[in-house]
């Protein structure tokens, strides 16, 4: 039986599987150094950026919660479809695994749509 592939760290910006661009911490002199890998130079500029402006945790932008209540719609017409009064834990792994794809698409095209053509703040 062949063996799985070991799992490859995700991007720090989107979470998709990471693909050779990284950052670490300069400053730390104790091993292991921070470090955060990203799939795409975007994705690296965009964190760098963030980073660089705070270092606490920030609440959600207006733009975020708009791409939620998004997702809420979106993930309201997969449970229309499944019926409301099923329970979380009776639903088929297939309904989860949609009922998940839907909503983290429909957040990430509403992020995308909320971005401005001008600004490369936005990773997606």
């Amino acid at each position: 039986m062949p063996l799985a592939p070991a799992p490859r760290s995700l991007c720090a910006a989107c979470r998709r599987p990471e693909r050779g661009f990284g950052w670490f911490d300069p400053t730390s002199s104790r091993p292991p150094r921070p470090s955060v890998s990203f799939c795409s130079i975007t994705c690296q500029g965009w964190w760098v950026r963030l980073a660089r402006r705070s270092t606490a945790m920030v609440d959600l932008t207006e733009h975020e919660r708009a791409a939620l209540r998004a997702a809420m719609r979106a993930m309201a017409e997969v449970m229309a479809e499944i019926g409301w009064t099923t329970a979380l834990n009776a639903l088929s792994e297939q309904q989860v695994l949609t009922l998940a794809e839907v909503a983290v698409g429909a957040f990430q095209d509403a992020m995308r749509a909320s971005a401005s053509t001008a600004s490369p703040e936005v990773p997606f």
